[in-house]
């Protein structure tokens, strides 16, 4: 069973940066696209960006292009979520999985809370 620990969220001014984190065990990892998701209060949690399996191709949600970049690093079975320009509507909890056409595949780690003030 592969868990997935968040980590690196936290409370930011507007304009302001974080890098997230997110730690996979298992084997798999290294052959499977990566994902980041968000959930601000309320049901629904969206797609944020993706990342394939090599790291050679990424994609972003219109809403954080242009000012966050993940990446992954296969040997520590870890992506990465680097956030610039924080804005307060990027406030919620922030979640990483594996995933395929940007619908996760596995089971959801605790999430880890950004919030950014105006």
């Amino acid at each position: 069973q592969v868990q997935l620990v968040e980590s690196g969220g936290g409370l930011v001014q507007a304009g302001g940066s974080l890098r997230l984190s997110c730690a996979a065990s298992g084997r798999t990892f290294s052959s499977v696209a990566m994902g980041w998701y968000r959930q601000a209060p309320g049901p629904e949690r969206e797609f944020v960006a993706a990342i394939s399996w090599s790291g050679g191709s990424t994609a972003y949600a219109d809403s954080v292009k242009d000012r966050f970049t993940i990446s992954r690093d296969n040997a520590k079975n870890t992506v990465y979520l680097q956030m610039n320009s924080l804005k307060p509507e990027d406030t919620a909890i922030y979640f990483c999985n594996a995933q395929v056409s940007r619908r996760p595949l596995w089971p959801w780690g605790q999430g880890t809370q950004v919030t950014v003030s105006s």
